[in-house]
């Protein structure tokens, strides 16, 4: 009988695979902070543009832009070329242009909205707060007001009980977005977002090209039914010949008076250095009762208070809405290896199997145990 040759067959071959991570043991994926926002604001293109959740006429707005200038170019340019000029198309399309970037801009920058306190910001406030009533409670509210001196003229802060913060000077929350804003203006429905420190310049320059466009088309729209009105056409005759001049006619007549007053108004603004809270509320003008106080935020100078209005540097965005979530330590552990001993005497054994012939025992596997790393993640909001 021949002899047989065994091998010891190899432990780690008969190792049991370290078993897989349960799905709940999964790492989270990592969130943006604009993903928990807690503003009632919509977040486009990865959180890099920001519009108010409830839009407004922002769709109409641009609808009756959009409509308007093309009517224009498609039914009145070609005729002014032909029997004025040919600098009509290139003017209404540089204003064209001014004007909807300027409203894109409006409409889908941050106006300046501050972040809420952390909870440990909110509680570091409640602390400083000396209880007003005397009583014993625990619990302390925070004060409504806070003076601060700006050109030694005392200013009052009110505190947010929804961002637990005092507002800065010249900030409003505002309760369609659920924000607080630095130096709001007001929440326009046509740009469907607030218009605050960040991007007033941009309505600014969107209503003041607004109302030159739509002055300019007015008048080459009733320049062009002029034209074709004469020679004893009469003017049923102009609007039969074109009557997309006449829509445009309507939609510019009922449009440019409110667009030249409010373009009027807030350039009176940006000579006075106001927004239209302030004027609204009287603050500095008074209405509110204070009639010795004066604007503090005023430069006495026209052209100081309009280039630090429009031509000031642009302040940098605060909620970071591109940032990632903080998160704590993840809580892991190592993998555990757990090996069983082996017998003392294998190789014997082995030995004594090849000389008789018989297959030796396998020897104890070693079974490698590995527990999946724990990771505790909380989210917290901007």
């Amino acid at each position: 009988m021949k002899n047989r040759e065994y091998q010891q067959i190899d432990p780690q071959a008969l190792a049991t695979p370290p078993p897989r991570p349960l799905p709940e043991h999964m790492p989270k994926r990592v969130r943006r902070k604009w993903e928990v926002f807690p503003g009632k604001n919509r977040f486009c293109c990865d959180g890099r543009m920001i519009v108010a959740r409830q839009s407004g006429v922002l769709p109409l707005t641009l609808g009756l832009i959009l409509l308007t200038s093309g009517l224009f170019f498609i039914f009145d340019c070609p005729f002014l070329v032909k029997h004025l000029t040919s600098c009509i198309p290139a003017i209404g399309g540089v204003l064209f242009v001014f004007v909807i970037i300027s409203l894109l801009q409006t409409s889908f920058t941050d106006p300046g909205i501050l972040p809420r306190a952390t909870p440990e910001e909110a509680a570091d406030i409640e602390k400083q707060i000396d209880n007003p009533t005397g009583s014993s409670s625990s619990y302390r509210p925070p004060p409504r007001t806070k003076e601060v001196v700006i050109n030694q003229q005392v200013v009052k802060l009110k505190y947010c009980f929804t961002c637990k913060i005092f507002r800065p000077p010249r900030t409003s929350h505002c309760s369609l977005c659920d924000n607080c804003v630095e130096r709001f203006d007001h929440h326009c429905p046509w740009v469907g977002n607030c218009v605050g420190k960040r991007n007033y310049r941009f309505f600014y320059t969107f209503i003041v090209s607004l109302s030159f466009l739509t002055a300019f088309i007015f008048g080459c729209v009733t320049t062009h039914l002029a034209l074709r009105s004469q020679g004893g056409n009469g003017l049923v005759f102009a609007l039969q010949a074109s009557p997309a001049s006449a829509l445009e006619l309507v939609v510019c007549f009922f449009s440019v008076w409110s667009i030249l007053g409010l373009s009027g108004f807030h350039t009176y603004l940006v000579a006075a250095n106001l927004t239209t809270n302030e004027d609204i509320k009287g603050s500095w003008s008074g209405k509110s009762g204070n009639e010795d106080i004066g604007n503090p935020y005023s430069y006495n100078s026209i052209i100081k208070n309009c280039c630090s209005v429009l031509c000031g540097p642009m302040p940098p965005s605060l909620i970071d809405r591109r940032g990632f979530v903080p998160s704590d330590d993840s809580v892991q552990t190592s993998p555990v290896e757990i090996e069983l001993p082996a017998a003392k005497n294998d190789r014997n054994m082995v030995g004594r199997a090849v000389t008789s012939g018989r297959r030796p025992p396998p020897s104890p596997p070693v079974v490698t145990l590995q527990q999946p790393a724990i990771s505790i993640q909380s989210h917290s909001t901007a």
